[in-house]
């Protein structure tokens, strides 16, 4: 599998974004995906994962009720929704798939994630 994310960019305080990460391949269904992101100076750090066919969904504590995850399997693509942004959400957004069928989970760890996007810069300023 391969990941292209994109999407990001400069923004203001309270802004929203949406990142895409287009996968290639014709078992996309058969993956979980997640997203991931990493602030200047710190450790990459899980932000939301989708089990394969988009029931269910996980966050981060400091995300919930701000992000949203999604996915379109026809399209064979997964978004983030990013909303009422703020500065410490600067960072490289990550998408990743890790293969899972036919259990139907979401993934947190980051290294249970196999394939990796090669982010997306998203810069908040006040």
């Amino acid at each position: 599998v391969q990941l292209q994310a994109s999407g990001g960019g400069m923004v203001q305080a309270g802004d929203s974004l949406r990142l895409s990460c287009a996968a290639s391949g014709h078992t996309f269904s058969r993956y979980s995906m997640g997203w991931f992101r990493q602030a200047p100076g710190k450790e990459r750090e899980f932000v939301a994962s989708i089990s394969r066919s988009g029931r269910s969904t996980v966050y981060t504590d400091s995300v919930k009720g701000q992000f949203t995850i999604s996915r379109d399997n026809v399209k064979n693509m997964v978004y983030l929704q990013l909303n009422s942004l703020n500065l410490e959400d600067t960072a490289v957004y990550y998408c990743a798939a890790v293969f899972t069928y036919p259990r139907e989970v979401t993934m947190r760890g980051l290294w249970e994630y196999v394939y990796w996007g090669q982010g997306t810069q998203v810069t908040v300023s006040s």
